[in-house]
C-alpha cells in the first residue's frame, strides 16, 4: 500500500447549515458549509410541500376518492341482506 496518499482526516470536523444549525462529525476537510441539513430539509422537518402546475395531484385525489367512493358502496350492497322474493305455487 503507498504511504501519505490518503487526505487527512478530522474526527471533530466542523459542520455549519446555512439554518444556523451547527455540529461535529468526521470528514477530510475541517470545516463545512452546507446548504441543506436534516432540521431545515422540508422531506425531515415534515414541511414538504407538493408543487403541482398542472392539477395533476388534485386528479390524482380525486380519482382515488371515486375509488374509495365505489369501494365502499359494493362493500355496503354485499353487506345488506337481500330479502328471498316469496313465489307463488303453481296451480295444478
Amino acid at each position: 500500500m503507498k504511504k501519505d496518499i490518503h487526505p487527512k482526516y478530522f474526527d471533530n470536523a466542523k459542520f455549519e447549515c446555512v439554518c444556523g444549525n451547527k455540529w461535529i462529525g468526521g470528514s477530510t476537510l475541517e470545516s463545512n458549509s452546507l446548504g441543506i441539513c436534516s432540521k431545515c430539509h422540508p422531506f425531515y422537518s415534515g414541511t414538504e410541500k407538493i408543487l403541482d402546475a398542472r392539477g395533476r395531484v388534485d386528479k390524482f385525489k380525486k380519482r382515488q376518492e371515486k375509488t374509495a367512493a365505489k369501494t365502499i358502496a359494493k362493500a355496503t350492497a354485499k353487506a345488506t341482506p337481500v330479502k328471498p322474493v316469496k313465489r307463488k305455487k303453481a296451480a295444478k
